[in-house]
């Protein structure tokens, strides 16, 4: 790509300072392009991530002073008290989190930092799936059937399913990553799903607000790789292909997206470059869109944000897309056409889940860590062996990028690298993939791609056998720590040290931070017992004790990793005890309640049968 200035160069009135307002892999790829780029570069941590590669490669590193998502990466008050002590310039949001929250980015922009991403205006414009699709409308892109403005409640979903038809997808107005959307196939099923959509909406977002609009069946995903600058210049990087999904969450991604026809190709571009225009978009942006079995195209969404799988058009473009956010963040401008692709680049997000346990995400530490290499291989990370990976936040470990002069070649590749990656001490959907660059319907050999958003529930043969390791007892041992605070070259500096080494000076116990709840280690359950078959959080408890439930019905939800997990009856029977309140922490299989196959009261205590009786 050129620009308007010195190409590879932050244009006049740069930013010497960049603090990264996330963890993990995309804090990672931050800091290695402003090191490319000769910028400082600033991390932020949450407790557990005290010691994260994240932290680690950082210029300078600053705590946030908590353990959960809303205490840390989620706290916009935490976030620009570390920018001001850390002095930094410019604040780069990654992907998740805060990344898409107009109010954050108004926030940094009010204390005079630079905000690499788009305007708060534009984010508010086009996070919103609402006001989004009234965005496309007004520039032509093509539209599925849907509400205009966010449902109320269940009953405006009801009608607007029996009118459009069966399924549905309700879907989080300022959601992201498959996180508050829920596809529909029964009218039964929308009260629950509805409520799941908030929740997780509201956990990963801060926000609550839904609209529904008519499922696609068997529909691909394809979405287009935005630059975009202030003078309303836009460019398609690349197109991609994310139909590869798993519960709405993308897991492989290539690029350029293949099958496509020029028609196509031209309508997604000129869609794209409409609705950014519109908005007044600048810096980087995905524009999402459904491709119907028949061809019809239809606008999603737009992420104001990197994409995760940004990867892929990095790579068969040659363009460098977190500089060029930091370029057009410090006034460049786009002056270039559209990058032609060459070659093809397939991304395979390495999730933390087991693939033989229906993707349970499972929480530990890795053991080993050996990453392939090799020609066409890239692999973006955020851990390294030892590391623990915690429950709290998202369950992707790394992404494993191969690169091919053909989509056959990079499938080639992509089976070499893959038998190459070795990961123990914690389950990885590594096996899973294996799989998958050997079916059919993937390689595509006969010109058509078999898969689509919903393939893997509906076609994937899954044979493959639960994970076999054994987690920790407790994957996240409380150490207990304190705060020291020295004094260097007359410099005030506040150390954090694990409390078993540290004497306070009058011989008293140090003050300890307090435990975070934890309940029970993998144990043998009875019969009747439900146990929690990964570490979560304990969400939404809709039984009681006494209650009679049949064989499917919701008992506990459960979330791991960002994701709701429900967990529903295998049998009838009556809710003998509960053994879990919501808040709680659970560890892999703690037993959460337990059935009787007799009627009981509500203390859980046995109904003799002439009671039972009776009281029917």
């Amino acid at each position: 790509m050129r620009a308007d200035t010195t190409p590879g160069h932050i244009p006049a009135h740069p930013f010497h300072r960049i603090l990264i307002a996330n963890r993990g892999e995309i804090a990672v790829r931050v800091i290695r392009a402003a090191r490319d780029a000769g910028i400082t570069s600033i991390a932020v941590y949450a407790d557990q991530d005290r010691d994260a590669l994240h932290t680690r490669m950082a210029d300078e590193a600053f705590a946030l002073g908590g353990d959960t998502p809303q205490d840390t990466y989620l706290s916009i008050e935490k976030i620009l008290a570390a920018a001001r002590r850390s002095h930094a310039e410019a604040v780069h949001p990654g992907y998740g989190f805060l990344s898409e929250n107009a109010d954050f980015a108004q926030a940094v922009i009010d204390a005079g930092l630079v905000w690499i991403g788009p305007s708060p205006e534009a984010i508010t414009l086009l996070g919103d799936k609402v006001s989004a699709r009234h965005i496309a409308a007004k520039v032509g892109a093509p539209l599925a059937p849907g509400t205009v403005d966010p449902v109320t409640d269940v009953n405006e979903i009801v009608a607007f399913a029996k009118q459009a038809g069966l399924p549905v997808a309700i879907k989080a107005a300022f959601g992201g990553g498959g996180r508050g959307l829920k596809i529909v196939h029964e009218l039964e099923e929308i009260p629950q799903a509805f409520d799941s959509a908030q929740r997780e909406a509201i956990a990963g977002f801060g926000r609550g607000e839904c609209f529904v609009e008519k499922f696609l069946e068997h529909p691909r995903h394809v979405e287009t790789q935005c630059l975009a600058d202030a003078e309303g210049n836009v460019m398609v990087v690349s197109t991609r292909d994310c139909s590869l999904q798993r519960r709405n969450q993308k897991l492989v991604e290539e690029a350029p997206a293949p099958f496509l026809t020029q028609a196509q190709h031209d309508q997604l571009v000129s869609a794209s470059k409409g609705i950014l225009r519109e908005a007044g978009y600048t810096n980087a942006a995905t524009c999402e869109f459904l491709i119907g079995t028949d061809g019809t195209i239809s606008f999603l969404e737009v992420n104001t944000r990197l994409q995760v799988e940004h990867t892929v058009s990095e790579q068969v473009t040659g363009v460098d897309l977190v500089r060029e956010q930091f370029r057009i963040a410090a006034g460049g401008r786009i002056t270039d056409p559209d990058p032609v692709s060459h070659g093809h680049a397939i991304e395979f997000r390495i999730n933390g889940e087991d693939p033989g346990n229906g993707f349970l995400p499972q929480p530990g530490i890795v053991r080993t860590w050996r990453p392939p290499t090799g020609p066409g291989v890239r692999v973006d990370t955020g851990v390294e062996g030892g590391d623990l990976v915690s429950g709290a936040f998202d369950s992707m470990l790394a992404k494993l990028v191969v690169t091919g002069a053909t989509r056959q070649e990079a499938i080639e590749r992509s089976r070499r690298a893959l038998a190459e990656f070795r990961i123990t001490g914690v389950p990885t959907v590594i096996p899973f993939d294996r799989n998958i660059v050997r079916e059919p319907a993937f390689e595509a050999a006969d010109g058509h791609l078999g898969v689509y958003t919903t393939w893997i529930e509906n076609e994937f043969v899954n044979d493959l056998r639960p994970w076999e390791g054994s987690p920790a007892a407790d994957p996240e041992p409380a150490i207990e720590r304190t705060r020291v605070v020295l004094e260097v070259d007359g410099k005030r500096v506040e150390v954090s040290m694990p409390s078993s080494i540290v004497t306070a000076a009058d011989g008293a116990s140090p003050q300890q931070a307090p435990h975070r709840r934890y309940h029970g280690s993998a144990r043998r359950g009875g019969a009747g017992d439900v146990l929690a078959p990964m570490q979560a959080s304990v969400v939404k408890i809709p039984v009681s004790v006494g209650d009679h439930v049949v064989s499917g019905d919701l008992l506990i939800v459960l979330e791991a990793m960002k994701m709701e997990q429900p967990i529903t009856a295998q049998r009838d029977g009556y809710v003998q005890s509960i053994a879990a309140h919501i808040g709680d922490t659970v560890g892999a299989g703690h037993v959460l309640l337990s059935l009787s196959e007799t009627p009981v009261d509500a203390a859980g205590s046995p109904i003799e049968p002439e009671q039972a009786g009776a009281a029917a």
